[in-house]
């Protein structure tokens, strides 16, 4: 700590400054000991070193990268989130993917969603222990039924709680759910392009899926369609399930899997050569400490709009919407947006 509890005057020796007082006849001399009955300065003492030492403790246990603990002193629907970099993969597997894979998969959904223009599959992030989760708006966009699957097998009914078509992101709730493992959301401001990163998600339905590779590029312009143009955008690439991620963009002036439409929205993205999948839409892209990162939003898919979406496959061209975009529109999507 750099700073000082000690306050001038506040934990002074009661000794000290006497022998620079005025001599007077009428005064006594103190006494050469501290009275038996007064050990009031003592005590006084103690006081800054005890409050140095809960002080470091707190440090300490903020430091470590307690968020589980946090979450669970504060209640099960708190969001752990993190403006640093905390560990949640164990010490002795720290850096390494199989050590990611463990911590986070079990906060990592499979979501099907059933609509009039057929079915969708996509994945989803758990950010709270009673079901809250995280996906994009084209996997549940105009869904009648959504089910999610947890990694231990468990199927749950889904009803969408707030939308953002503007940055294709969702907000689902999970009926009847609790103790589940939240995901930590991290900083995606602190990313660089060359950092490795590990993708989990739930291509052509192989649930938990996990795949690994770098940032490659930072602030991409992704250009998609809202909202209001999707349902004729699924009927027209989409074709059976998988057909929420042969959802349309475009970079650079170029379309990709298909025409984006008039009505489209342009958000700033993440760009990794992790290998995404049709399915992988919603599910995480993590560091290496097992922080959540961003959402994996759109990948190139080199498939024909006559094609299906089992031909689809990676090209080393994939986007996902940064974490702190995410945390930024929470309040906004937990308060039923519909935009």
């Amino acid at each position: 700590m750099t700073e000082s509890f000690h306050r001038s005057g506040e934990y002074e020796n009661p000794h000290e400054g006497q022998q620079q007082a005025p001599v007077n006849p009428e005064w006594p001399p103190p006494p050469a000991y501290a009275p038996a009955h007064a050990p009031h300065p003592k005590k006084r003492g103690r006081g800054p070193f005890a409050l140095i030492a809960a002080v470091a403790i707190v440090a300490a246990a903020i430091g470590g990268g307690t968020a589980y603990g946090i979450q669970e002193l504060t209640g099960n629907d708190t969001v752990a989130s993190s403006s640093t970099s905390t560990t949640v993969v164990p010490s002795s597997q720290k850096g390494t993917v199989a050590g990611v894979a463990k911590a986070v998969s079990p906060s990592i959904v499979e979501i099907s969603a059933d609509s009039n223009a057929g079915s969708s599959t996509g994945s989803g992030v758990i950010i709270t222990g009673n079901g809250e989760i995280v996906t994009n708006n084209h996997v549940v966009s105009g869904a009648s039924q959504i089910k999610a699957t947890t990694s231990d097998g468990k199927s749950y009914t889904a009803k969408v709680v707030g939308t953002d078509s503007k940055k294709d992101l969702a907000l689902i709730k999970l009926e009847n759910a609790s103790g589940l493992k939240a995901a930590t959301l991290g900083d995606s401001a602190g990313i660089q392009v060359g950092d490795q990163v590990v993708a989990i998600g739930s291509p052509e339905g192989l649930s938990g899926t996990v795949t690994s590779g770098i940032i490659s590029a930072l602030d991409r312009d992704v250009t998609v369609p809202t909202q209001e143009g999707q349902d004729q955008g699924q009927q027209q690439w989409g074709q059976g399930q998988g057909q929420g991620d042969q959802w349309p963009f475009e970079f650079g002036g170029r379309q990709f899997n298909g025409d984006t439409g008039n009505d489209t929205t342009t958000y700033k993205a993440l760009q990794t050569d992790a290998s995404l999948n049709p399915g992988n839409s919603g599910g995480a892209l993590i560091d290496m400490n097992g922080n959540i990162i961003g959402i994996n939003s759109a990948m190139y898919s080199p498939t024909s709009q006559a094609s299906s979406s089992s031909d689809a496959g990676s090209v080393g061209l994939g986007f996902a919407i940064p974490i702190n975009t995410v945390k930024a529109d929470l309040a906004k999507l937990r308060a039923g947006a519909t935009d």
